[in-house]
């Protein structure tokens, strides 16, 4: 297994920035720009997903770094469930939502498995050493 020395290194973070380029990408559609509030919810929340990965890898501790991961997933399923509301209301299509939902199910498979493997793990992290 290759050693992990930065967020960027993982592969869950890698998945997680692809899904937030693609709704961005999504919000700017001409009808789904104009809904400010939904392309405001729907940005931050996939936004959180790479970014509390991130923050979690910092603190240097596995707990920390479970318990941001599952804010992560927490993010990942608030995403999905706007990206119904997109749906809804036709700014995307199904085969746009049918792409974001099976990236979004497969970091959040991702990061239960990361939760997990660290629980698991007989490593601390950096700050325990």
């Amino acid at each position: 297994m290759a050693t992990v020395e930065r967020f960027e290194d993982l592969n869950v973070w890698k998945a997680a920035r692809e899904f937030c380029k693609l709704i961005h990408q999504f919000t700017l559609r001409n009808d789904f720009c104009n809904d400010f509030k939904l392309v405001s919810q729907i940005r931050a929340s996939s936004g959180s997903v790479m970014d509390n990965i991130a923050e979690g890898f910092e603190r240097d501790g596995n707990k920390e770094f479970c318990q941001f991961l599952s804010f992560s997933k927490g993010s990942c399923g608030e995403a999905r469930s706007q990206l119904y509301r997109a749906l809804d209301a036709g700014y995307i299509s199904k085969a746009d939502f049918d792409q974001a939902y099976d990236q979004a199910m497969e970091i959040s498979k991702m990061l239960s498995g990361f939760i997990a493997y660290l629980k698991e793990t007989e490593l601390k992290g950096r700050k325990f050493k």
